[in-house]
């Protein structure tokens, strides 16, 4: 019975697991949202969570413990200086997992792992563009009514003589 085993096997070692976590989180804190099998994206969100907690206090000593989950000095750099600093005032759940669908080769269900902090599918500063009538479009319009006008006036002044 697995009866308060925490966290899915993923069917393979626990080297070959450690390896996979390792990975998925170094593309997650490099690209801020990578996609994935819905296993691996909950496994990942466990494996991810303590690490951005342990990198919002910047010491060396946190530096090590994380350098030794990740073994990437890049993402451990990138989480500490950039990550950590957007999710310093969130006090838990910095990952999102969204789920996606079927992916059609084998059928398992897909989602999107991402940092909360770094959703920009819509950025907030796009503007509309500003719809206006040309100019030589109301012209014309104008233009034909002010003729229609003098010459129906001018008909109607000859009429009058």
């Amino acid at each position: 019975m697995r009866h308060l085993k925490k966290g899915n096997k993923l069917g393979r070692t626990p080297s070959h697991r450690k390896a996979t976590l390792a990975s998925l989180s170094i593309a997650l804190i490099k690209e801020h949202r990578i996609v994935t099998t819905l296993p691996k994206a909950k496994e990942l969100r466990t494996f991810v969570e303590p690490l951005i907690t342990k990198a919002k206090t910047d010491t060396s000593h946190k530096r090590r413990q994380v350098f030794s989950k990740l073994n990437d000095k890049q993402a451990v750099s990138h989480l500490f200086d950039e990550v950590a600093q957007k999710a310093m005032d969130r006090p838990g759940g910095y990952t999102r997992v969204v789920k996606l669908g079927y992916r059609s080769g084998d059928d398992a269900q897909m989602a999107v792992v991402e940092l909360v902090d770094y959703n920009d599918i819509k950025p907030k500063d796009s503007k509309k563009k500003k719809r206006t009538r040309r100019a030589g479009k109301s012209k014309k319009t104008t233009g034909t009514s002010e003729a229609a006008e003098s010459a129906s006036s001018q008909t109607s002044a000859s009429e009058e003589e």
